[in-house]
């Protein structure tokens, strides 16, 4: 077993702990004649997180003493808890979540808020980043300012990991506050450089990375069966290509009587956003690679609209294996809450028609979409401080240039989520449940990817001499999760 950081473990509850009167004084500014006003207002929003902090906490330990006592009958709902009903333990658990600092009266508060210029620096960044969300969206303008200028203080893009996430979300919250002088990035995401950065992203993170892998033994699985071996695959975001290079692999790799023909159709729509990568270099670095193991490789880019797709324009035959894949790409599409249109459920709808064999979706785990903003500022918290502080990205440091790009580009997405509503909220993640039912409103069932596929990753995963502690695969619902001490990160899914 891995030992885990305090930090990172499992055991820390994703929302902030109580705020404590350090870290008050951390956070306004000293002789603020608005002082006693905005204390006020963080305690308010202290005893809110509080309650809710304890309520998950022992909703976790009750889970954690389930899988402890491999007590999963979930009918036995008489069984008394040993941990949320035991009086000692319920009382530790509290003294754990609640701050040892000594607790003030409002007079001695307001004393040391008005204290000298000794006030001590902001202890908990991130529980400053949650209460600076809360007063902006109760109104509260002049305390976010406040906060986010001592925040400031303490962020540094070329610091520590917790120095670089809270300049990320310093410059996402005043971007929120005042978008005139903090412009949010719109057309930023829709650039090369952005889409350079997410393809490299993809490329390093395990859990990006493998939900590539898991999509093409989903389309392996399908096709194994296929009495012709001709395979056509559609790619509505085929990026820099490396997903193709694997799954020739992989097909190499299949026992048969006869050749593989492996058809892939590149398609460019209205949303396609093309990296430095040409598409001619990707299907000269393809063919070549097919050349070597023996595969028959057809490379062809269609440009069309997504209300445009039909078999005979994507030169859909009739004797081929039809695979479909949508790896990080849906959650670009405008959905029923942004326009009429809904782009995202017409496409799916489309592709129904295609009547294909499997229809492969990779995605990150992130309620992006329509939650509500200070949901939106605790979920990028929690996905930036998965990817920018993990040892993986420790590793990259040595391509220094590599990384700052990749961050540069979180830092574009977490903004354009927190600080853009309406059509300029460009990317829209959502969790598996959500896209589990847009699968099937558009026609589709689940194809299970089976535990033989989730072993297969889970051993790449552990490969090397280091291997990836505190990395997670596991198959649930029918997809596979890739996550990061218990927090699931991407979902891969097989439909057909």
């Amino acid at each position: 077993t891995s030992s885990l950081s305090p930090e990172f473990s499992p055991m820390t509850p994703r929302h902030p702990l109580p705020i404590s009167t350090a870290n008050t004084n951390g956070v306004l500014s000293s002789g603020n004649p608005n002082c006693s006003a905005v204390a006020s207002y963080l305690n308010q929003v202290q005893n809110s997180l509080y309650q809710e902090s304890e309520e998950k906490m022992m909703n976790r330990l009750h889970e954690l003493e389930k899988q402890l006592l491999e007590d999963n009958n979930e009918e036995e709902e008489d069984t008394v808890s040993v941990v949320t009903n035991n009086d000692e333990w319920s009382e530790t658990i509290k003294n754990l979540i609640t701050p040892t600092s000594n607790h003030l009266s409002p007079a001695s508060s307001t004393s040391s808020c008005s204290s000298s210029m000794e006030s001590p620096p902001v202890s908990s960044p991130r529980q400053s980043i949650v209460e600076a969300a809360t007063a902006i969206i109760d109104g509260k303008t002049n305390v976010a300012v406040q906060i986010l200028t001592r925040l400031a203080q303490v962020a540094d893009v070329r610091g520590s990991s917790e120095q670089r996430l809270t300049a990320y979300m310093v410059s996402a919250l005043r971007s929120r506050v005042n978008s005139t002088e903090y412009p949010p990035p719109v057309m930023e995401l829709r650039s090369k450089e952005h889409a350079v950065s997410a393809q490299n992203l993809y490329e390093i993170s395990p859990c990006f990375k493998l939900g590539f892998m898991a999509a093409n033994f989903a389309i392996v699985e399908a096709v194994a069966d296929h009495p012709s071996n001709k395979i056509h695959v559609i790619d509505f975001d085929i990026g820099q290509g490396g997903q193709y290079l694997h799954l020739l692999h992989a097909l190499a790799s299949k026992k048969t009587d006869y050749p593989i023909s492996l058809r892939i159709t590149a398609i460019t729509t209205e949303f396609t956003v093309r990296a430095d990568h040409s598409l001619k270099s990707i299907e000269d670095d393809l063919r070549s690679l097919a050349n070597k193991i023996g595969i028959s490789l057809i490379f062809k880019v269609i440009s069309r609209t997504i209300t445009d797709l039909s078999r005979g324009k994507l030169g859909i035959e009739h004797d081929e294996a039809l695979a479909v894949n949508f790896a990080y790409r849906l959650y670009r599409l405008p959905d029923e809450s942004v326009t009429t249109e809904n782009l995202r459920d017409e496409l799916l709808r489309r592709v129904k028609g295609l009547s294909p064999k499997v229809v492969t979706l990779v995605e990150q785990e992130l309620n992006g979409n329509t939650a509500a903003f200070v949901a939106r500022v605790n979920e990028g918290v929690w996905i930036l401080r998965s990817i920018v502080g993990i040892h993986w990205m420790q590793l990259y440091q040595e391509r220094e240039t590599g990384r700052v790009k990749i961050e540069e580009g979180l830092s574009r997405k977490l903004t354009n989520s927190v600080a853009c509503e309406g059509r300029d909220r460009l990317e829209r993640c959502e969790v598996f449940g959500k896209w589990r039912a847009r699968m099937s409103m558009a026609g589709f069932g689940p194809r299970p990817m089976s535990q033989q596929i989730a072993d297969s990753l889970l051993k790449r995963l552990n490969s090397g001499p280091r291997g990836n502690p505190g990395f997670n695969v596991n198959e649930q619902s029918g997809g596979i999760r890739f996550g990061w001490m218990g927090k699931t990160l991407t979902v891969a899914s097989a439909w057909c």
